[in-house]
C-alpha cells in the first residue's frame, strides 16, 4: 500500500480539467449525451471550502455514457494527468454509499451536459469519518469544515451529524474505533480554527512515519493493516523520546 502520491489538483485546475473532459465527452457521446458527476472527499472539498486549496484524489460517482472512460483517458494523456486521474474507485470503500446522490448538492453545469454535484457539509463529515485515516485529511478536513460552517452562521451540531451518519450508514456499527467519539470531543471542546494546524501536524507525522516504514519493508503495509502499523510507531516514538 503506497502512501505516496505527488499528484496535485487545485480548483481552477480542477475546473479546467472537467471543462476539458466535457468537451472530449461530447466529441465522443454526441452533444446531447448527459453526465453527472458527484464530486466527494478532498475534490469536494476544495470546490466548496477554503481552508483546503489542493488535494491529491479526485475521487467521484460518475454517471454517463461508455464514452466517459474513453474521455477522462484521452484527456488524461493530453494534460499530462495521472491515470485515473478521474475516478469511481472509492465505491470499492466503507466510505461509499448508495444514498450520495440524494445527500449531494448541485455545484455547476459544464457545457450544458456535465452536471456537477458534490457533497458538504455533515455528509462529508459522516464519510470522512467513515474513513478514518489519520495519515491522510480527514480529521483535519471534519475540522476545517467545522471551522467554515461555524464562520458562516450554520454551525453543524452532533445531532446533525449523527443524522448524517443514518441517512448515509444506518448507523456508527462498522465506523473505525474512535470516530464517533473524535467528533464528540471535537464539537464539545470548539475552538476549531486553534486546533486545525495541530491535527494537521499530526497527520503531516503520520504520513511521514509510514513513508519511512515503507521503505524500510516494502511491502509490508497493507490497508488493513495501517492502522496497527502506525499505532507501533507512534508507541514506540513516544517510548524513544527523552524523559523530561
Amino acid at each position: 500500500m503506497s502512501t505516496e502520491n505527488t499528484n496535485v489538483f487545485k480548483k481552477d485546475n480542477l475546473d479546467l480539467y472537467l471543462k476539458e473532459l466535457v468537451k472530449e465527452y461530447k466529441k465522443l457521446a454526441g452533444k446531447n449525451m448527459p453526465a453527472e458527476i458527484i464530486l466527494i472527499g478532498g475534490a469536494a472539498v476544495i470546490e466548496k471550502y477554503g481552508f483546503r486549496d489542493m488535494t491529491a484524489d479526485v475521487d467521484a460517482i460518475i454517471s454517463a455514457a461508455s464514452a466517459m472512460k474513453d474521455a477522462i483517458n484521452n484527456i488524461g494523456d493530453r494534460l499530462n494527468l495521472p491515470n485515473g486521474w478521474l475516478n469511481a474507485d472509492f465505491q470499492k470503500t466503507g466510505s461509499y454509499s448508495s444514498k450520495l446522490l440524494q445527500y449531494s448538492s448541485f455545484y455547476r453545469t459544464f457545457n450544458q451536459v456535465l452536471n456537477v454535484r458534490v457533497v458538504t457539509g455533515e455528509y462529508l463529515i459522516a464519510m470522512k469519518l467513515r474513513a478514518f485515516r489519520q495519515y491522510k485529511n480527514d480529521l483535519s478536513d471534519i475540522i476545517g469544515i467545522l471551522a467554515e460552517h461555524e464562520k458562516r452562521g450554520d454551525p453543524i451540531t452532533l445531532e446533525r451529524t449523527e443524522k448524517a451518519v443514518n441517512d448515509l450508514y444506518g448507523s456508527w456499527s462498522d465506523f473505525p474505533n474512535g470516530a464517533k467519539d473524535f467528533i464528540v470531543k471535537t464539537l464539545a471542546a470548539g475552538n476549531y480554527e486553534k486546533i486545525y494546524e495541530l491535527v494537521r501536524q499530526n497527520e503531516k507525522d503520520a504520513k511521514a512515519d509510514l513513508i519511512d516504514f515503507e521503505e524500510k519493508y516494502p511491502k509490508a503495509l497493507k490497508k488493513d493493516n495501517v492502522g496497527d502499523v502506525l499505532q507501533n510507531l507512534r508507541a514506540r516514538k513516544r517510548r524513544d523520546e527523552p524523559e523530561r
